[in-house]
């Protein structure tokens, strides 16, 4: 693990505005969120009837679940990738490249013709498409995280990166308040070409994020010369090799504390979506009402990510994300058990609650994951951490969830699913050391004294 001196020492001091920081760093991740909602929106919604036409709804969504995971599978290659480049020659250009990378894919996406039109060619297309955004995405995540922490002062470290966090509650919502908009139109005009504006209005976030990305310093370990030169010399592996013959434990450690997290957000976000709106066995409620419940779900989402950075430069990383797992692994069997027969006001409620106790987690979650490596891994370290932990939790959370209710005709298993994820990464979380710089330099018992 990196020390909180090792970690100012390769930061260096930043010029820039924190505005400046948190717009580069977080218009990223709202794209890059913004585009897997829209995409697990589809699915849900139209991609069964676009592009996965077949006998049976419930299997054609689990079809798109599964081009959905494809996009996970690839990110941490992406990581890899765009980890070695943006630890030996700096984070913005990386970012910049994975970004533009991202949101062309996004935009292509929303101009492939359906099945009908032309075939199975459709569905390779889209696929094709997909493992594009996974491997830019998985470029994506780690250097915003890097970016953000090294531009920090060390004792805002964590409320700076809710700049990054945030990404993912808000470019969810504003994906879901694009369906909500395109779900006033009848369901055929949706299925032929509505659903695709979502897609296309990605470039508008496209452009404004090249902008500002271009317009941002790189960090202070790459633009003072003193620590630069240092940190560019050229090593015999690349950095993802490095990383893993240094610190395999720390990467297996940061893979292992986001399974839950990820499992559980995108099953409440994308799995629930097609539940509560497919009919049986699912609850058939009505596509905008679910919609915008989810969306609302969100937002105390949001709320508590900014909470829990924050809380998480006075307490600690380990004790705010600990308590997130822990009442999130008590909340997940409750949320899906609701679903049975809960009305939709109970059921999104029941979500709301679980959305916003993962934020708990999420919040501190990337600082913690770049201050356990040091600054000419920290690109790589993360990216290939979080974006493993992503597959295992986020990516196949969908396609499991499915089948479970598929083989047992009741979606009450699926909470026990999350729950057992997120005790996992509750293990993993014990064994992890904390990294907040007062957390270290202060007892527990007097930090909870502190004035907050």
């Amino acid at each position: 693990m990196t020390s909180v001196d090792e970690f100012s020492c390769g930061s260096g001091r930043s010029s820039e505005r924190p505005t400046r920081i948190a717009v580069a760093a977080g218009v990223g991740t709202v794209l890059e969120f913004y585009d897997f909602a829209i995409y697990g929106t589809a699915t849900a919604l139209v991609f069964n009837k676009v592009y996965f036409d077949v006998r049976d709804p419930w299997l054609g969504t689990f079809l798109g679940f599964a081009t959905f995971a494809i996009g996970f599978v690839m990110a941490p290659a992406g990581a890899a990738l765009f980890g070695h480049f943006g630890d030996r020659f700096g984070r913005r250009a990386a970012l910049t490249t994975a970004f533009i990378m991202m949101g062309g894919a996004t935009l292509a996406m929303g101009l492939v013709p359906d099945s009908r039109s032309i075939g199975i060619a459709a569905p390779i297309i889209l696929i094709f498409l997909r493992m594009v955004h996974g491997i830019s995405r998985g470029g994506e995540i780690g250097g915003a995280v890097t970016l953000t922490a090294e531009h920090a002062p060390p004792h805002r470290r964590g409320l700076y990166g809710c700049f990054v966090t945030l990404g993912s509650p808000v470019g969810a919502i504003l994906a879901n308040l694009a369906f909500a908009l395109v779900l006033l139109l009848p369901m055929n005009e949706i299925i032929a070409w509505g659903w695709r504006i979502p897609f296309l209005v990605g470039g508008v976030v496209l452009v404004i994020g090249v902008w500002t990305r271009t317009r941002i310093a790189d960090t202070p370990a790459f633009t003072n010369p003193d620590l630069a030169g240092a940190i560019r010399t050229p090593e015999r592996a690349p950095s993802g090799l490095a990383v893993l013959r240094d610190d395999w434990w720390g990467v297996v450690r940061t893979a292992g504390i986001n399974v839950g997290q990820n499992c559980c957000a995108f099953l409440y976000f994308t799995f629930m979506l097609s539940f509560l709106t497919e009919a049986a066995p699912g609850r058939g409620f009505a596509r905008s009402d679910v919609v915008m419940g989810i969306t609302l779900a969100l937002v105390f989402h949001a709320v508590t990510v900014v909470l829990s950075s924050w809380l998480s430069d006075r307490l600690g990383r380990k004790p705010v994300v600990g308590f997130g797992m822990v009442s999130s692994i008590l909340i997940a069997p409750v949320v899906f058990s609701v679903a049975v027969d809960g009305s939709l006001t109970v059921c999104i409620a029941a979500i709301c609650v679980g959305f916003a106790l993962t934020g708990f987690v999420y919040g501190p979650m990337f600082t913690m994951f770049a201050e356990q490596f040091p600054v000419r891994q920290r690109y790589s370290g993360v990216g290939i951490g979080y974006q493993v932990g992503a597959v295992v939790g986020g990516g196949i959370a969908p396609m499991v969830a499915n089948r479970i209710v598929a083989v047992s005709d009741s979606v009450v298993p699926v909470g026990f699913y999350a729950a057992a994820l997120m005790l996992v990464s509750l293990l993993f979380l014990v064994a992890a050391p904390e990294s907040a710089p007062l957390a270290v330099r202060t007892p527990f018992r007097q930090r909870l004294g502190m004035p907050l």
